[in-house]
């Protein structure tokens, strides 16, 4: 067991061999489930929360730990955290935004709301349709500050892309304002998503 846990790889492999195992478990063992809208529907909402979580978990680690903690490391230390850390968060911080808002969107074109959702539920569908285009559309605005401002100034904050010792620091100011966007933003977003599965 130690060694299937000290490798991240061999770790995750395992957990996805026991999903599929728990899955064909759940499929023999009851009445069985057929391969239709529903169980296409199952699957991309299993991709959507698990990238989901990949996403929003790394957006609190930035906020909760990362950023507060920056000023109490040593700055010799420092590097650890920007050449290393940072840039393999981000690197997975920025394709988890990505296949959450794909994911999502295949999950609403598969259940046959993707339209009434984006629109809000103006066509006069509301209720359901509104909270979850209210959790979309927050996840899309979300999306695109991490690809369009906070991923281009952190490069920039991280030295990843030449620039002044000035555009460095004030890259790494609007890289944090907008991450902290997002956090304000993502209790709004799950409240919207979680409510269009549970209160309509």
């Amino acid at each position: 067991m130690v060694n299937i846990l000290q490798s991240l790889s061999r770790t995750i492999h395992y957990s996805l061999a026991l999903a599929i195992l728990l899955f064909l478990g759940l499929h023999f063992s009851g009445d069985g489930f057929t391969f239709d809208t529903t169980f296409w529907s199952w699957l991309a909402r299993f991709v959507h929360v698990l990238v989901a979580i990949m996403w929003i978990g790394l957006l609190w680690y930035f906020n909760f730990v990362q950023i507060p903690n920056m000023s109490k490391i040593p700055d010799e230390q420092k590097p650890a955290i920007g050449k290393v850390i940072a840039p393999a968060a981000l690197f997975y911080f920025r394709w988890a935004a990505a296949f959450t808002v794909l994911s999502g969107l295949v999950l609403a074109w598969v259940n046959g709301y993707l339209h009434q959702a984006m629109t809000l539920g103006v066509d006069g569908s509301y209720g359901k349709n509104t909270a979850i285009g209210i959790g979309m559309w927050l996840g899309v605005i979300m999306a695109y500050n991490v690809w369009f401002v906070i991923w281009p100034n952190q490069r920039k904050a991280l030295g990843m892309v030449e620039c002044s010792s000035d555009v460095k620091a004030a890259s790494a100011k609007t890289a944090m304002l907008f991450s902290r966007t997002n956090t304000l933003l993502s209790l709004p977003m799950l409240l919207s998503m979680v409510a269009a599965q549970n209160l309509y």
